[in-house]
């Protein structure tokens, strides 16, 4: 597999897209998403955050190959 720094910025390129699509679409919905986020757990975060990870590996994966 070559990989090359354009595919990278392009991955952080879309990254960036889809991070802005929700505060643009919904701002009072993103500012109670964050406020609720701000309440959780360490524990619970890390959970999600690992979640989301291995979700975005899988679909690489399957995306990849």
């Amino acid at each position: 597999m070559n990989l090359a720094w354009s595919d990278l910025l392009a991955a952080v390129a879309i990254l960036l897209v889809l991070e802005g699509v929700l505060p643009f679409v919904n701002p009072n919905g993103t500012r109670r998403v964050f406020q609720q986020l701000s309440q959780m757990m360490d524990r619970e975060l890390r959970v999600a955050g690992f979640i989301a990870m291995a979700a975005g590996l899988v679909l690489l994966f399957v995306v990849r190959s």
